[in-house]
């Protein structure tokens, strides 16, 4: 996630002005001449470090991608905002096939690069939708509400104080639909919770995530969401507890980190490749492949707390995930800000 929230109030059509000296471009995909044999060249721009959780289920799609011979992989981590446009030009004029970044703060400079080089697929996070203005530019985003509606279930059953604290970085929606899954889920095992949700304004500020869940936990919650890195690390130093999100963080918080949301970019990646490598790849929205009946997320293992969480619950989460990777049920996409209650 970009260290900037891309604004909101910026109309698509001026969106997508920029790139309209490429309108002519073709529509119909991306021309076969364009992709050679195994491995193609993929880059990635990422303005936060790969450790980040969500920049690092990309980076670690890609390792795995490359560690099948599928793609030559290499990246860019910090890349500040203002230098976003520049790092992708490099990479593009670099060779590279495949461009992977999130352009949630540089969208319209990012889409105007892509159009800039029509013989290159760019996949990249967003919180826009695809263009045939520009064939090549594929949006992705972690759509992984079904998981996240998964640990609310779990986190309802284990708080006490039915108080829940919520600490996510920026109220956009890529952030608010996991939190407002997270809060349908807890209302499944807990009807009558509240919750207390701030926003630190920031992808990346451990001590300032950290501060924020201490105030939460002075004002009651005994349970943690932990949408940002810093937050487990209040509910341990004080003994409350937490649910993870995008990465499995209970080997390093055994006692603290109940459940997790995981996000699984694999199937994301690996579809754009196959369109990459059979030159067919073409402005798209790849975020159906984050759902849990694709693979694209789950719930981690309950691990620590396999024991501690109730049985009843348990079987509720196994016959909802059932529900959901069959079809018979869907939980609610909300991209509104969530609000305490």
């Amino acid at each position: 996630m970009s260290s900037t929230p891309f604004l909101s109030g910026l109309s698509r059509r001026t969106l997508l002005k920029a790139a309209g000296a490429s309108a002519a471009l073709s529509a119909a995909g991306m021309p076969t001449r364009l992709f050679a044999a195994d491995p193609i060249k993929v880059a990635a721009v990422y303005t936060v470090p790969v450790e980040q959780q969500w920049v690092s289920r990309i980076h670690k799609a890609a390792m795995a991608a490359k560690e099948r011979g599928d793609i030559d992989y290499v990246y860019s981590e910090n890349t500040s905002n203002s230098d976003y446009e520049r790092v992708m030009r490099e990479y593009a004029e670099a060779g590279n096939k495949l461009i992977l970044g999130e352009v949630f703060g540089v969208e319209d400079a990012a889409r105007t690069v892509a159009a800039d080089y029509p013989d290159v697929a760019f996949l990249m996070g967003s919180s826009f939708k695809p263009d045939d203005v520009v064939p090549n530019f594929s949006v992705f985003d972690n759509y992984i509400q079904d998981a996240s509606y998964l640990s609310g279930i779990v986190a309802g059953s284990m708080s006490r104080s039915k108080t829940i604290g919520m600490v996510g970085g920026y109220p956009i929606p890529e952030v608010n639909r996991l939190m407002n899954a997270f809060m349908a889920g807890v209302k499944e095992t807990a009807p009558d919770a509240k919750f207390q949700v701030a926003f630190i304004g920031s992808w990346f500020d451990p001590p300032k995530a950290k501060e924020t869940a201490f105030a939460q936990i002075d004002g009651g919650a005994d349970l943690l969401y932990a949408e940002r890195f810093g937050v487990s690390d209040a509910a341990k130093e004080k003994g409350v507890l937490a649910i993870g999100n995008v990465i499995d963080t209970q080997a390093d918080y055994p006692e603290t980190v109940v459940a997790s949301a995981l996000w699984h970019f694999e199937p994301t990646l690996d579809k754009a490749i196959a369109e990459v490598k059979a030159g067919t790849f073409k402005a798209a929205d790849y975020g159906v492949y984050s759902f849990m009946k694709e693979g694209g997320c789950s719930l981690a293992p309950l691990g620590t707390f396999e024991d501690k969480a109730p049985a009843e619950v348990k079987a509720m989460v196994a016959e909802k995930e059932k529900a959901i990777k069959d079809g018979s049920f869907t939980v609610e996409i909300n991209d509104g800000e969530p609000k305490s209650s």
